[in-house]
């Protein structure tokens, strides 16, 4: 369970109203707990629709990392007509995913937030040809990628290398599923792109596959840097969504149909018991019917709720840094097979010494 107090920035997602009483020092705290967790910009367009009055020094602080989510918006704007226009030639329309499909839908999960790529989805037969496109126009993938790479990605992975813009710089990452081939839980892409929608001319998930994949990247990733981030975006898309006829049942048996339901059992889980997000006690009681047993839980309980936390010193305890890393390691055994996943880690261990870290 979590902590009688949790961290400051916790608190103020929960109730950012609460942030009228916080002393200087306590401002202090959450810009520096906000930025590590990638969330400076989100805090301060939710503590301004509350009209709280920060002080001088903090409001500087938000105020820059608003105007860049603002900036980076407007940015972002024009890539996804970019993205579009390239694909277009080739007659491909692409399915934009996580923040960008968030930006698109005008999700309530967009707000302030930053990322360093764009996320689209294809059919895998498209893959080649949407690659072509790309390079075409300017994306090209990177000329450091060894042999091992190029497998690495287009025989187990669920995208292909990512492509970057040689004049711009911005990042594209072309997708045909949602988790690796070599998962043994990875779902049929096919019944993803079946229930795509139109959103003004643009193709997105489905709203409910949205949550789905939100909830599949954060519990299948092994980096956490930005994990609180991504359990906020899980805890904005529930409560936009769960006014929805029939939502919550619809989730679970989405999740029964993408071979989802242990992700989902954790995006519920944890977004009720660290953000409050207000999950109806049936859905929790259901999906825990498809949950693993119960010192499972409780083993994952000590990780989660310790990486899921801000990386900052006034957030972590004696246990986070391994909570992190064996759940970098469990990310490896969903990705892989053993045969797989122990040369695999060696060889990011051996890279990360060099400097050379990929992937």
């Amino acid at each position: 369970m979590m902590p009688d107090s949790p961290p400051l920035i916790i608190s103020l997602l929960i109730n950012p109203a609460t942030a009228g009483s916080l002393s200087l020092s306590q401002w202090e705290l959450l810009v520096r707990q906000a930025r590590c967790a990638g969330l400076l910009a989100r805090m301060g367009f939710l503590l301004e629709k509350q009209g709280i009055n920060i002080p001088v020094q903090p409001a500087n602080h938000f105020t820059s990392a608003q105007v860049y989510a603002e900036q980076f918006c407007v940015s972002l704007q024009w890539e996804i007509r970019l993205i579009k226009n390239a694909l277009k030639k080739v007659d491909i329309k692409p399915v934009f995913l996580k923040g960008a499909g968030y930006f698109i839908a005008n999700n309530r999960a967009a707000l302030g937030r930053v990322f360093t790529d764009v996320d689209i989805m294809v059919d895998r037969d498209q893959l080649d040809l949407a690659e072509q496109a790309l390079s075409a126009a300017g994306w090209m993938p990177s000329t450091t990628l060894d042999a091992y790479d190029q497998k690495y990605y287009r025989e187990w992975m669920h995208e292909i290398p990512p492509l970057q813009n040689y004049q711009r710089g911005t990042a594209i990452d072309v997708h045909h599923n949602i988790l690796p081939l070599t998962c043994r839980h990875c779902p049929d892409s096919k019944k993803l792109l079946e229930n795509k929608i139109d959103c003004n001319g643009d193709w997105l998930l489905s709203d409910i596959d949205r949550v789905i994949h939100s909830a599949v990247h954060l519990f299948h990733e092994g980096e956490f840097d930005l994990g609180l981030r991504d359990l906020s975006d899980l805890d904005l898309l529930l409560n936009e969504f769960s006014i929805q006829e029939d939502f919550w049942v619809k989730l679970l048996q989405r999740a029964d149909e993408l071979n989802q339901q242990t992700p989902l059992y954790y995006a519920l889980r944890y977004t009720h018991l660290i953000l409050q997000t207000p999950v109806p006690e049936q859905i929790l009681k259901a999906s825990e019917q498809q949950s693993p047993n119960r010192i499972n839980t409780k083993l994952m309980d000590a990780l989660f709720l310790r990486a899921l936390m801000p990386d900052h010193e006034s957030c972590n305890d004696r246990w986070t840094g391994l909570a992190r890393w064996l759940l970098y390691v469990r990310s490896h055994w969903l990705k892989m097979p053993v045969y797989l996943m122990v040369p695999h880690l060696l060889r990011k261990a051996f890279r990360r010494v060099l400097g050379k870290e990929l992937h």
